[in-house]
């Protein structure tokens, strides 16, 4: 498998019920050289790992493992820019465009009001093939930044973007919730939306060294009510367009220590992947705890680069 490159895409791949544009598409792939340092890391929640160096216009991937710790406090303000200035639900109508009639659901990672709640974000969830907690506090920046805090920002940009190229587009929270929501619902919004892509927007909190973003991809998961063997292969080509589209833009690489510098993560622990019926993806899009890293992470001019990457790859995995 590889990225697309930088300014074709490959034909779009079938989706369950929904029907797309045949794109003429060509491949530029060159291999990256990448560090596979493993790191161990604490699971908690549905989060996981990733750091700029020369980028380049594409890579091969396999699949490994990563999650987001837990254990950010309320945020303070990024160093630099802030989120567009509209946090209300009520969304205009979307207008003409490539995407006009396509529904985007956007999944800003974790709540800021998470950590005020602990009782309600501790209470276990049922998700396929286990439990797991409802949500968590999500990862910071050691100056305190905090990743719930990033995800909105980014997610707020993002669905400027994709509003311009004529999507409908929601979020699953706006800021407009004390906390949550649990991983359950996350993945049930995008359902009910039935949503022709979902992305769900984090940030990571691995060691420091630790660089570059990635993509979560769901696995086969058929137990307890889920069954994501449809959106197996549609999720894995949105993971691959978002992720060769990020490196263009963002100059980023993919992670040095999970996915064997691929950029791509296959897991099966995750609520919000495991109980989609509908393509979905995370993007990690750097580590918190790398002070490189993090220099990327509380730029806004850099958060408004990350958005436009991940617009333009679910821009070409809907054919716009």
């Amino acid at each position: 498998m590889s990225y697309a490159g930088p300014e074709f895409d490959p034909r779009p791949s079938p989706r369950p019920g929904r029907g797309r544009r045949a794109l003429l598409a060509v491949m530029v792939v060159v291999a990256v050289a990448a560090g596979g340092l493993a790191v161990q890391r604490a699971v908690s929640g549905d989060g996981g790992r990733g750091g700029p160096t020369a980028a380049p216009t594409s890579t091969n991937y396999p699949s490994g493992n990563g999650s987001s710790p837990t254990g950010a406090s309320t945020p303070p303000s990024a160093s630099s820019g802030s989120s567009p200035p509209d946090s209300s639900t009520a969304r205009p109508p979307a207008g003409s465009g490539p995407l006009r009639g396509k529904v985007v659901v956007i999944d800003p990672g974790h709540n800021t009001g998470n950590a005020r709640h602990t009782a309600e974000i501790n209470r276990t969830v049922r998700i396929g093939n286990g439990s797991k907690e409802c949500d968590t506090t999500g990862t910071a920046t050691d100056a305190g930044y905090a990743e719930a805090a990033f995800t909105l920002d980014v997610s707020r940009r993002l669905r400027a973007l994709l509003e311009k190229q004529g999507a409908t587009v929601r979020l699953t929270q706006d800021g407009d919730r004390p906390w949550g929501p649990c991983i359950d619902e996350r993945a049930r919004i995008g359902n009910e939306a039935e949503a022709d892509a979902v992305v769900s927007v984090h940030a990571d909190g691995s060691a420091d060294g630790d660089r570059g973003f990635h993509l979560i991809l769901p696995g086969a998961v058929t137990e307890g009510g889920a069954d994501t063997r449809p959106i197996v292969g549609p999720s894995r080509d949105l993971g691959e367009r978002i992720a060769g589209h990020f490196v263009r833009v963002t100059g980023s690489a993919p992670s040095n220590y999970v996915g064997g510098g691929t950029g791509l993560v296959t897991r099966k622990d995750l609520g919000g992947l495991n109980l989609s019926k509908v393509p979905k993806v995370f993007i990690e899009c750097g580590n918190m705890r790398d002070s490189k890293d993090a220099a990327l992470l509380t730029s806004g001019a850099w958060r408004q680069k990350a958005a436009q990457g991940i617009s333009d790859g679910i821009v070409g995995f809907l054919g716009g």
